[in-house]
């Protein structure tokens, strides 16, 4: 449901020169690690609560057990059936891989008598994995919260030695072993020594800015592969982990062949005979002054030659948008129907990170299948945390389009006078393929509507102004009074 990921060839010669692993598929995640964890030995997560541990683990024995490969879950603080409910909510259903013995999830609680009296050892927790692998041919086991096992042993040096044991004996059965640690809201790792003796380290994070919340995933160590270096973008989604890595998707270029309508034939002429189709469009101007009535103009045309719009709005409701396009002879009513060639969401950019807003539509993008896609406005985007976050959502979202070849159209709101210096105020101006400014000019003491494209690849577009009436039979372009003269003379 998300778009293609290009991880390179697995059979390529750097890949054969790496260690042997399991793919998670986790989506987005082999991409970063460059194939999967790496298989017979260890890796760690770690991270603070509610960064998605739990969750991504769970997901990686989840997927696999689909696939056929067994898997073992030791949970050391949640009881096997809280583990099962929140997979649930996660788009997991655990209880048919259990019945069929492709997974099996154990609460190992602790004895407290011998817990008190510091009698207690690996050997017993040991037993229990050989006996659970013996009996289901698993060779993957993730150690849910193995902080709290080693918390247990009453000196340092107790529990590097039962840690060692531990993943000894696991790397002996071959198994693929994951655990997952806590590290405390200062970022300080309680247990530092298990990095070391990890083969792969992942960190997850999260962190508000602006009352908003973000999750970034980090690989940390990888010993004997190559991996994605950056900090990644992930969110937790009713389907699972997604890891939006935008190095992990192909920069596909439109084929600018195919040309369409922008649903006005003067805005077609003056941008040098359409839009190309798979291209990025960028209309900016001041509030006010019709960006919503061209985009929604747009939509209309393409919905009348029977093509899908996906229409994301992030400042009114559709309904409101639908009654404030009948101010321009425009009724967007009919393609929201039964035939369901207009699709729109609405959200305000404060209710998630752009983790989650960016998932929402690429799942929707998924579903419904549109050929355009119109985002109302970007500007409205630096209420998702910042304005890194804004370009981070904006980029992995055109190249998203991209890839899937659905002609993007974005509009941004900006102060009058900025249009010329700061065309997207976000840092994308150089990635779209045309962009078209809006603004307002006095004509005698009459405020009116003026429109320039900036650039539009590979066409001859016009270099002039144009002036824009709205009115309730729709738009009009045409050129201003002074060089309609000028031309004549």
């Amino acid at each position: 449901m998300y778009p293609e990921e290009h991880h390179g060839d697995p059979t390529g010669s750097s890949a054969s020169r790496s260690i042997p692993k399991i793919p998670t598929n986790i989506r987005g995640l082999d991409g970063i690690l460059k194939g999967g964890f790496p298989e017979g030995r260890t890796t760690i997560l770690s991270g603070m609560a509610g960064t998605g541990k739990t969750v991504l683990a769970l997901e990686f024995l989840y997927r696999g057990a689909l696939e056929g490969h067994a898997g073992l879950f030791i949970s050391f603080e949640e009881r096997a059936e809280d583990v099962r409910a929140n997979a649930s909510a996660m788009g997991m259903d655990p209880t048919v891989l259990e019945d069929q013995s492709k997974l099996r999830i154990i609460h190992a609680e602790m004895p407290v008598d011998a817990v008190m009296t510091g009698d207690f050892d690996t050997r017993g927790l040991l037993a229990l994995i050989e006996g659970q692998a013996r009996l289901t041919g698993a060779k993957r086991i993730v150690l849910d919260a193995v902080d709290s096992l080693m918390s247990i042993f009453d000196n340092p040096r107790r529990e590097r030695e039962e840690i060692s044991l531990l993943l000894n004996r696991l790397r002996s059965l071959s198994m693929t072993t994951i655990f997952t640690v806590k590290v405390e809201p200062t970022g300080r790792n309680v247990y530092p020594f298990l990095d070391f003796m990890a083969d792969c380290v992942l960190l997850l994070d999260q962190r508000v800015a602006e009352q908003i919340r973000t999750r970034r995933l980090k690989v940390l160590k990888y010993r004997g592969s190559d991996f994605l270096s950056n900090e990644h973008p992930y969110a937790l989604s009713s389907e699972g982990v997604v890891l939006l890595p935008v190095s992990a998707m192909s920069m596909k270029d439109a084929s600018f062949q195919e040309r369409v309508s922008s649903g006005s034939e003067e805005l077609d002429r003056i941008v040098g005979g359409g839009y190309f189709r798979g291209s990025c469009i960028l209309l900016c101007g001041p509030t006010g002054i019709g960006k919503t009535s061209l985009a929604c103009t747009f939509a209309h045309a393409a919905c009348a030659r029977g093509e899908k719009v996906l229409y994301v709005d992030f400042e009114v409701s559709p309904q409101t948008l639908v009654l404030a396009m009948r101010s321009i002879g425009l009724d967007l009513q009919p393609s929201l129907q039964a035939d369901s060639r207009l699709h729109m969401l609405a959200a305000m950019p404060e209710s998630d990170g752009f983790e989650e807003h960016l998932v929402r539509i690429l799942a929707e993008m998924t579903r419904f299948s549109p050929r355009y896609l119109i985002v109302d406005a970007i500007s409205a985007c630096r209420r998702m945390g910042s304005e890194r976050d804004a370009f981070d959502f904006l980029l992995r979202l055109m190249t998203a389009c991209r890839a899937r070849g659905i002609t993007s159209f974005f509009t941004n709101q900006i102060r009058n006078q900025d249009h010329l210096t700061q065309l997207s105020g976000l840092g994308i101006s150089s990635l779209v393929d045309t962009i078209i400014a809006l603004e307002y000019f006095l004509d005698g003491q009459e405020l009116n509507r003026r429109l320039m494209v900036i650039k539009s690849r590979g066409s001859d577009h016009s270099k002039e102004f144009h002036q824009l009436e709205l009115s309730d039979t729709g738009l009009r372009l045409h050129r201003n009074a002074g060089q309609e003269n000028a031309a004549r003379a």
